[in-house]
């Protein structure tokens, strides 16, 4: 395919952000596609912290300790802790880029994400040459109906207590994606893991894992309007901690073929993290915490046999805001981007920017709710998202994650 290249402005501080987005081309599509979520700020805050892992309080005198596992690892690629903390994770130079899988490394720098940081994190603001359409080579049902998004009603936690959103740093600056929390097969009722999409934790072809990744469940639980988000405390952005992520997996096929065009390993564009709370949670977990977990489903049922899919997240390009958690329910039909990659499923939604990584739920192969799918990409105009159908790679990483946490 002929590449369209992206045309956005890159500008600076909170009125004026850098924004950046990627986009595709495709035979039958009536638009261009982009990644709907990495919304970028200015990701100029220096936090004045002490990096942590809350989870490894060993010294008894009230300071949090690095596990060796993880000094270590930083040793082995280089990094001064203290260095850093202090603001060399700000250093993306390409050698320094840490890109292989086995490479992930994201030490706690604790208060690092305070609300204004968070609330800087918005959406790409993009401007697409459309004049360069090629194609779809494999089967795509025709476009759906753009299907109006609906706010969750307050507090998210007693509406969809599994969803919050993932911020994380990137070249560009302060990102943004949704995120859900979902079971773990190796600790029963106590998991740690969350799903999003791979576009949300590592950059692709052309980079590495991105840095400072945090999830917030029921980001803005009370449903705060932007205004008020201005004054809000952490605890009111953040009323269930902040979940630094001390370990993700993303697709082989998303770390080789993901990119700045939007349809580039899509069809494998999601990742699992395994987060670790900020500040002591008295030993709970992230599903104890929020009280809830979703199963996932690699075997939920192709297009003809699914009823309707509700995709949940925090889009943020307008006419939203970022803030606010919106839901679109539709019966999904099929999108084919390249012919010898799966298929993915695509819903009618008007939900932009920051909703990518938010997790779609559908009746599982056992009659009850489960996560099938995530926001991955979706047209510039909104009107439909489409996402991943999760299958035998999807499955790899998760239960790799599982089992790396499994005797913890």
């Amino acid at each position: 395919m002929r590449p369209i290249r992206p045309l956005f402005a890159a500008r600076r501080g909170r009125s004026a952000r850098r924004r950046t987005s990627p986009v595709l081309a495709a035979v039958g599509l009536a638009t261009v596609l982009s990644l709907t979520a990495t919304a970028c700020g200015s990701g100029d805050t220096t936090a004045n912290a002490e990096a942590s892992s809350s989870a490894q309080d060993n010294g008894g005198d009230g300071k949090i300790r690095i596990p060796d596992n993880i000094k270590e690892k930083l040793k082995e690629h280089g990094i001064d802790l203290d260095k850093w903390r202090g603001g060399a994770w700000k250093n993306w130079d390409k050698d320094d880029w840490l890109r292989e899988a086995e490479d992930y490394v994201n030490p706690i720098i604790k208060d690092l994400w305070d609300p204004d940081r968070m609330r800087d994190a918005e959406e790409p603001e993009k401007e697409v040459d459309e004049s360069d359409l090629t194609g779809d080579q494999g089967v795509t049902d025709p476009t759906p109906q753009a299907v109006q998004a609906e706010a969750v009603s307050t507090k998210y936690h007693t509406n969809a207590p599994a969803a919050g959103k993932v911020f994380f740093d990137a070249p560009e600056g302060t990102m943004v994606c949704s995120a859900t929390v979902v079971k773990d097969p190796a600790n029963p009722g106590r998991s740690n893991l969350v799903w999003t999409a791979g576009h949300c934790v590592h950059a692709g072809k052309s980079g590495g894992w991105y840095r400072n990744i945090a999830f917030v469940p029921s980001y803005n639980d009370s449903g705060l309007s932007a205004a008020q988000m201005r004054t809000a405390t952490k605890d009111q952005v953040a009323p269930y901690g902040m979940w630094w992520g001390d370990w993700a997996q993303t697709s082989d096929q998303w770390i080789e073929q993901g990119g700045q065009k939007g349809g580039d390993g899509a069809p494998y564009d999601f990742a699992v993290i395994h987060v670790t709370p900020e500040e002591g949670n008295g030993g709970k977990s992230l599903e104890e915490t929020v009280g809830s977990a979703l199963p996932v489903d690699f075997d939920a049922p192709a297009v003809p046999q699914v009823d309707s899919i509700t995709a949940t997240g925090y889009p943020a390009g307008a006419p939203y805001d970022g803030e606010a958690m919106y839901q679109c329910t539709d019966k999904p039909g099929r999108l084919s981007l390249v012919e010898s990659d799966p298929t993915m499923y695509r819903i009618g939604c008007t939900m932009t920017g920051g909703s990518s990584g938010g997790g779609w739920v559908a009746t599982g192969s056992d009659g009850k709710p489960a996560l099938v799918s995530n926001t991955s990409i979706g047209p510039v105009s909104a009107g439909w998202l489409a996402g991943p159908r999760l299958g035998k790679e999807a499955q790899g990483i998760y239960d790799a994650v599982s089992e790396k946490f499994a005797q913890r």
